[in-house]
Parts: C-alpha cells; structure tokens; sequence
C-alpha cells in the first residue's frame, strides 16, 4: 500500500484531507489563493517589461495592468473572507468556468452561499443601476452587476446538481476602492459592498447547518463539479 496523502491546507489556513474525499490532488479547489488563475495568467503572459512600459508610452490600456488590479482587488476581498473561518466560514477561491469566466470568491456558512465578485475600481465614486457600474472619469460602464448575477446563478446551478437539494448562491459584488457607492438605482438582487463592509457577511447566520455547510463545500471544492457550469 501506498502512502496516505498529506492533508492539504487551504487559502484560509485550514487543514483538508484530500482521501477523505477521494479527490486527486488537481482536482482539489481548497487550497486556492485569492486570485490564482490571475497569478497564472500573469505568469503566463510573454509581453515582458519592455513591452508594457512601450505600450503604456503610446496611451494603450495593456490587458496585464488590468490583470494586475484586479488581482489586488481579488487578494484584498480573499484575505477578508479568510478571516471569517473561525465562525465556521468555508471558502473557495478563483473557481475556473468552462469558457474564461472565473468565480473570484464562494463564501459558505452559516448565512447561506455567497459568490463574490471582487472588482477594482481606482479610488473613485460609483453609481450603480439595474446591470452595470459608472466609474467616475472612465467614459464606459462596466457590466460587474450583471457579471455577479450570472455567477451566482452558474454557481446555484453547480450546487445543486452537486448536493442533490437545492442550493441558492446570492450575488455579492465587492468594489474595492470605491470612494463612495451610488446604489439608489442599483439591483435589489445583488448585494453591493465595499471591501470595509466585508465583515458583515460574517456576522449572517441561521441559513445553513454545519452539515449543510460541509456538504456545499465538499461540492464546490471539487474542480470537476465545474465542468459542466
């Protein structure tokens, strides 16, 4: 007989033990970073420093610059939700879909499920409406509310294909370095937050079973069960 795997430890410290599981050690979302198929991304990316820097010179937007601040964005939100571990706070993070769509982050607990949506947005004010946030100073808007709402809905549709009872993910989007958040016309559907109101999510409760919440986990860690979002 072989070596029993070494238990594996997860973005948030936590300790998980791939045979328990039966889950080869690729397969195996747990011990994710925030941000991880960013950093990948990066890694990969064969526009080095010259490149970047003659590129910005000419007013281009290099996609790596914006890879970059979303990344911090992805790290400032994942380390936050890390933090809610210790009141039996699971968390999963930069979960691949089929296609290039990323969940950043899949906080389960005691509140219910949450897919998180961490976005950068340069210390400036916001204004929301039904599907997409205005940065004040960029000329287009950007579709996160809508992003958010198609997550939360792929990912509901992967949980409860998983667990074998139904499973709602709620949509949370995170705009870090918001100076300030016009919401007024904003989703009723998707829970907008700036990264100082994070903890709040912690606080929820009287949703989900610790049970439950192991089973969902055990789902949403599995790379597999994503296949076919």
């Amino acid at each position: 007989m072989g070596e029993r795997p070494a238990a594996k430890k997860g973005a948030n410290g936590k300790r998980y033990d791939p045979e328990r599981l039966f889950l080869p050690p690729d397969d195996d979302l747990a011990p994710n970073r925030p941000g991880e198929t960013l950093r990948a991304r990066l890694d990969a990316s064969r526009t080095g420093r010259a490149g970047l820097f003659f590129a910005r010179l000419l007013g281009r937007r290099p996609v790596e610059d914006a890879w970059r601040r979303k990344l911090a964005a992805e790290q400032l939100v994942g380390a936050a939700l890390d933090g809610l571990a210790a009141a039996g706070w699971e968390v999963v993070h930069s979960i691949e879909l089929p296609g290039d769509a990323v969940i950043s982050h899949l906080l389960i607990g005691p509140g219910g499920v949450f897919c998180v949506l961490a976005e950068q947005t340069r210390r400036a004010a916001v204004r929301l409406d039904e599907t997409d946030v205005r940065v004040t100073g960029d000329a287009r808007p950007y579709p996160y509310v809508r992003k958010a709402r198609q997550n939360a809905a792929r990912c509901s549709l992967v949980l409860t294909r998983g667990c074998g009872y139904p499973v709602r993910a709620r949509p949370v989007l995170v705009l870090v370095g918001a100076t300030e958040a016009d919401v007024h016309a904003g989703p009723e559907d998707v829970s907008v937050l700036r990264e100082e109101q994070l903890h709040e999510l912690g606080t929820l409760g009287g949703i989900l079973h610790p049970d439950r919440v192991d089973r969902i986990h055990t789902v949403a860690r599995n790379r597999r069960a994503w296949l076919a979002a």
